[in-house]
């Protein structure tokens, strides 16, 4: 006998009407007693050869319509399980392949061997990637070179993390475990970077980032104004994903006189705003860049460096905001939330990256005398389970 798969599980795996879970299926597909899979009209050959080793990705067996109905279901599965519902689920955005501008992969010696990737799925062994249809052909291009350098700054069995993002003066890699003393190393990095035309290279030996190479300030441009860019600092996986979140935002804060941007990072939302913005960040790196941003191009930005977890922002103080946008990181921002349901602000957007805590601060706005409009689902990490969105909340 063979079941139907009907769903996709949170974790990426096919699921049949009789909870039976299976690895690589997707709706439609069927699956018989010894797990034979036979494809069904929505399954498709993956694109990478590391597919099902590298944990990067997990939904590549699926078209782009079973991407995107999984998109949905992760949100609508995290507001069931809080008895929160939606008036208006909007048709997912999903980046297209080779744009993320992000990437942060580990490095290990092996011998005369350098693997360089991302970990293996359930695993900590390293998929020593040659391809990936995920990134910006920018950041791809420079993998093998860097494993190439690895191979004199990375002692035997040592581990070390690379991280690139593509800013606007080129690539910023961040280089952290490795050994960069000495005359021959110092001028490897510099001409590596020369040859590659990076933007920034940096070494962190344990002590923080040191910047060995930066022809000029590196910077990232938010809402058409260049803002600096510290190491480390956290931009939205895709310029896409960014745009859609952002247009998403406009459309909630409309024509909102007074704006609070909590958790607001380098000004991804505040910068795209022509109102006044009070901007909250409780990175300090983060927080001085947004501000000299702000001041150099005469936006009506008013920063302030606040630990919203240990500070939040209170009811009181969040009257005089006609909006309030929200961005914060996977954990949520439960404190924050029980403040903004007790306001009187009258338009919430909530920019989320976990669904599940997602669902728990939308039931406390829910719950504080809030409405949940509409949601704007984004897949800007394609192919994998990772979800984000941007959602509308009235006082009713």
């Amino acid at each position: 006998m063979t079941e139907i798969i009907e769903r996709i599980a949170a974790r990426g795996d096919g699921v049949t009407a009789s909870g039976r879970f299976v690895v690589g299926a997707v709706p439609g597909d069927q699956v018989d007693a010894n797990g034979v899979i036979l494809p069904g009209p929505h399954h498709q050959q993956p694109l990478c050869r590391h597919y099902g080793r590298c944990g990067g990705c997990q939904l590549q067996h699926g078209n782009d319509s079973i991407y995107a109905r999984f998109v949905v279901d992760r949100i609508q599965s995290a507001l069931s399980a809080q008895g929160v519902s939606c008036a208006e689920m909007r048709v997912p955005h999903l980046s297209p392949a080779g744009t993320r501008r992000r990437a942060s992969m580990r490095a290990l010696r092996e011998g005369k061997l350098i693997r360089l990737g991302f970990a293996e799925a359930g695993s900590n062994r390293i998929v020593n990637v040659t391809e990936c249809p995920v990134l910006h052909p920018q950041l791809l291009d420079l993998v093998d070179p860097i494993r190439r350098l690895l191979g004199i700054l990375l002692p035997g069995r040592k581990t070390a993390t690379i991280t690139m993002t593509l800013a606007d003066q080129g690539v910023d890699l961040l280089m952290s475990g490795v050994e960069a003393d000495g005359l021959v190393a110092a001028e490897g990095l510099t001409q590596f970077a020369q040859d590659h035309a990076l933007a920034r290279l940096s070494v962190d030996d344990g002590f923080g980032p040191q910047i060995r190479w930066e022809p000029q300030p590196v910077t990232v441009t938010l809402g058409g104004i260049p803002v600096a860019l510290p190491e480390g600092a956290f931009l939205q996986a895709t310029q896409d994903g960014e745009a859609a979140l952002t247009a998403a935002m406009r459309a909630i804060v409309g024509d909102a006189g007074q704006v609070a941007d909590l958790f607001a990072g380098l000004g991804t939302f505040s910068l795209a705003l022509d109102v006044p913005v009070y901007a909250v960040e409780g990175a300090r790196d983060a927080a001085l860049a947004l501000k000299i941003a702000a001041n150099r191009s005469q936006k009506n930005v008013l920063v302030d460096h606040r630990d919203l977890f240990r500070r939040p922002i209170t009811a009181r103080e969040l009257g005089r905001f006609d909006a309030v946008i929200i961005d914060p990181p996977r954990a949520g921002a439960k404190e924050q939330m029980e403040q903004i349901a007790a306001s009187s602000v009258t338009r919430i957007c909530s920019i989320s990256c976990n669904p599940a805590t997602f669902g728990r601060d939308a039931k406390t706005l829910v719950d504080g005398g809030y409405q949940l409009d509409w949601i704007q689902p984004v897949g800007q990490f394609r192919w994998s389970t990772h979800v984000e969105l941007a959602a509308c909340f009235t006082r009713i």
